[in-house]
């Protein structure tokens, strides 16, 4: 959104041109017609999704007043649920209250770091330091304070997602916005309205996976790798067709096994990559653990004194709630989809899983990245997006570069895999279920790997980024349609364990 993993080129390119140098030489040819004829398509979209309004010397994208605003909602009528209802949502992640036979595909684990997987990454590296370069330190307060609002964005659409799922009798399922909008709205008298928001969200979602859920990830990945290889010397430089097809045969190994095979993988690399970051974060911080009270007095001082590059205090808010905005995708819809597969009889339960993703993607793994960058002094050179991030934690790691070449490659690995499956559920919900429409959709995805890694994209990228962020525009008249259902959910829930009709099994 980028979300976690990209950023609108709209809105931070300088954390694109911070993997530029290589992309150059790939220009010209087919990628220049490519790009001709997007653009003029392109810049009128995205334009108007992310149009901004000035605060000062500051722009503020209007989208992103949108997510926050439905968060702010979310928060108070299901009164700070994200905070009230957390120890129980670690419960759930745990197991305590499942039951194997319950309908559905995976884990509440399994969802949620499916899910996760499709916002941690490139957003979480590069985003943030674009944020804190801009905004200053003080940016990292707002980006968790939107942060924790987001999670009841989160709360309410996955809640929603389960409520209004497709089960089938082989044991699959189908599910999210494009399914609460139409069945949702339909149910309270207004089928067209719902048919069109499921319409609009669907298109925007394939589009947003093939460009920024697919293309974006694999050119991205590419070129860091050739980034620390060599450069221009690397034996991939120009050859970004052959790394393409080699992520794509992978790709579509895992993604050819649906939502299960998806699941076993992102389960494994996203605490993995998780915890790599964070432990790295940690030992720097610990490092340097005699300047750790200046860096939390600059985040929390600069918030409301302003220290940052444009708008002062005005600049740090609206950084801060851009990057949380971009970075876990609360309220754009794509989580419910992934979440709506899980096993359960309970869809509030599922909302309660969610609401963790803003906090481990925006309040923990954003954070630290914050922190390392205003402990590390680096803030003050001329370096943003993921060159400052390296060169931050390579204060302390000289090999770090490797490490980060890595973890964005499994980041944009777990993100192809989390966004094929969302925009497959779209495709499905606009032509119909059936193993040949799923095979269609899941052979042209792992065809654009190959074109996004072996071709510079500008106009698609920013294309499919406006695409992504649409698709809260349907999502979030929805959700306010739908609220009441969610509260109606959660009331029966509770009374249910009252009564001992849910028990813990473990």
């Amino acid at each position: 959104m980028f979300s976690t993993k990209w950023i609108p080129a709209s809105v931070a390119g300088a954390a694109i041109l911070s993997f530029a140098p290589v992309a150059q030489a790939q220009q010209g040819g087919m990628d220049q017609v490519i790009n001709e004829t997007v653009a003029p398509v392109s810049n009128v979209i995205a334009g108007a999704i992310f149009y901004s309004v000035s605060f000062g010397d500051v722009e503020f994208p209007l989208i992103v007043g949108w997510l926050v605003l439905a968060a702010s909602i979310f928060t108070l009528y299901f009164g700070f649920v994200q905070f009230r209802k957390f120890g129980h949502a670690i419960s759930l992640v745990k197991g305590d209250y499942s039951d194997p036979n319950d309908a559905g595909e995976v884990s509440h684990f399994q969802a949620l770091a499916t899910a996760l997987s499709g916002t941690v990454g490139l957003g979480n590296i590069a985003g943030v330091a674009v944020a804190i370069s801009i905004g200053g330190p003080g940016a990292t307060f707002w980006m968790i304070l939107a942060g924790l609002l987001g999670m009841a964005s989160k709360f309410t659409e996955c809640t929603l997602g389960v409520k209004f799922r497709n089960e089938y009798a082989d044991g699959r399922i189908s599910g999210g916005p494009m399914y609460y909008l139409s069945k949702g709205l339909k149910e309270q008298g207004k089928p067209g309205l719902g048919r069109v928001l499921a319409v609009v969200f669907s298109v925007c979602c394939i589009g947003g996976a093939v460009g920024g859920g697919n293309m974006f990830q694999a050119n991205q990945a590419f070129q860091q790798i050739v980034n620390v290889t060599g450069g221009e010397q690397s034996f991939f430089a120009g050859n970004g067709w052959l790394f393409g097809l080699v992520m794509a045969a992978i790709v579509g190994m895992v993604i050819i096994g649906g939502i299960k095979s998806i699941a076993k993988v992102t389960e494994k690399i996203v605490p993995f990559m998780a915890v790599i970051y964070v432990i790295s974060g940690l030992v720097i911080i610990g490092m340097n653990l005699d300047h750790a009270g200046d860096a939390i007095y600059r985040i929390f001082n600069g918030a409301f004194t302003g220290a940052g590059v444009a708008g002062g205090m005005v600049g740090a808010l609206i950084q801060g709630f851009k990057r949380a905005a971009f970075s876990n995708e609360a309220g754009i819809g794509s989580a419910a989809i992934a979440h709506s597969a899980v096993r359960t009889k309970e869809p509030i339960t599922e909302g309660y899983v969610a609401l963790l993703e803003p906090f481990i993607d925006t309040v923990v793994i954003c954070t630290m990245t914050a922190i390392v960058i205003t402990i590390s002094g680096e803030l003050q050179t001329d370096l943003t997006g993921v060159a400052l991030t390296s060169a931050a934690y390579a204060t302390a790691f000289s090999w770090f570069p490797i490490v980060l070449a890595l973890a964005v490659v499994l980041f944009a690995f777990s993100t192809m895999l989390s966004w094929s499956y969302y925009g497959l559920k779209a495709w499905t919900y606009l032509f119909g279920e059936g193993k040949g429409k799923e095979t269609v959709f899941k052979a042209f995805f792992c065809l654009c790997v190959i074109i996004g890694a072996s071709m510079n994209l500008g106009p698609v990228i920013d294309f499919s980024d406006a695409m992504i962020f649409a698709m809260a525009l349907p999502n979030v008249v929805g959700l306010y349609f739908l609220m009441p259902v969610v509260k109606r959910e959660a009331a029966q829930y509770w009374q249910k364990i009252e009564r001992g009709e849910i028990k813990r099994v473990k």
